[in-house]
């Protein structure tokens, strides 16, 4: 069975950093590509960022370009994302995602809130 969850969310204020974590478990974490998505109140998901399975970056969302960095451990079955600078409109569930030719999977979310 897989499993994607996620931690490291909450309320911070505008300017401040989180890290998001999401530990995998049941599959091959290192033949996975990763990434996260995000979904604001009353929006579409969008996809944020992903890491190649040797921890190269191949897409950020423009928006949180110089801002967040995503990256793996694969002895950990675990990817990160690092929020810095974060902004209201960074508000939303954030969704771990692992991909693999037609295998994808998700996680349930965390919730990041951005607010003084």
């Amino acid at each position: 069975q897989v499993q994607l969850v996620e931690s490291g969310g909450g309320l911070v204020q505008p300017g401040g950093s989180l890290r998001l974590s999401c530990a995998a478990s049941g599959i091959i974490f290192s033949t996975y590509g990763m990434g996260w998505y995000r979904q604001a109140p009353g929006k579409q998901r969008e996809l944020v960022a992903t890491i190649t399975t040797g921890g190269d970056t191949s897409y950020f969302l423009y928006s949180v370009k110089g801002r967040f960095t995503i990256s793996r451990d694969n002895a950990k079955n675990t990817v990160y994302l690092q929020m810095n600078s974060l902004k209201p409109e960074d508000t939303a569930v954030y969704y771990c995602y692992a991909y693999l030719k037609q295998y994808k999977y998700w996680g349930q979310g965390t919730q990041v809130t951005v607010s003084s």
